[in-house]
C-alpha cells in the first residue's frame, strides 16, 4: 500500500469511526450512500420503497462526483427528487480504484459538510 493509499484508508477509518459514535454500527458503503442520499433528497421518511432506496443512492452517487465536475444538477422534480446530467465520462477504473475513488469522494463530502 502505497502512502496516498494509507492516508486515505486511515481517514476513512476515521470517518467509520465517527459513523459508528453516532450510530451505533459500523455502516457499509451503501448505508453511507443512502445516507447521504436521505441529506441530499432533503426529507426523512420513515418508510423508503426499494426503489426509492436505490434512487437515493443514486442521488448520492450523482451528488458525490457533482463534487468533482463529473455531473451537475439539472433540476429537482415536483416530488422533490434532485436529477443531474452527466458532464463528463468517469474514468475507467478497476474495482480497487473505483472503492477509493468513492471513498475519496466521500471523504470530501463528508469535510464540506463539517461532519469530519
Amino acid at each position: 500500500m502505497n502512502n496516498i493509499e494509507s492516508d486515505l484508508q486511515t481517514r476513512w477509518w476515521n470517518l467509520e469511526a465517527k459513523l459508528v459514535e453516532r450510530f451505533g454500527k459500523k455502516p457499509d458503503m451503501e448505508a453511507i450512500l443512502f445516507l447521504i442520499g436521505i441529506q441530499e433528497f432533503g426529507e426523512l421518511r420513515n418508510k423508503f420503497t426499494k426503489e426509492q432506496k436505490q434512487d437515493l443512492m443514486h442521488v448520492a452517487v450523482c451528488s458525490l462526483l457533482a463534487q468533482s465536475g463529473y455531473y451537475e444538477l439539472e433540476k429537482v422534480d415536483d416530488d422533490g427528487w434532485p436529477h443531474f446530467r452527466q458532464l463528463i465520462p468517469l474514468p475507467v477504473m478497476n474495482l480497487m480504484e473505483q472503492e477509493n475513488f468513492m471513498k475519496d469522494h466521500v471523504l470530501l463530502y463528508f469535510e464540506n459538510h463539517q461532519f469530519i
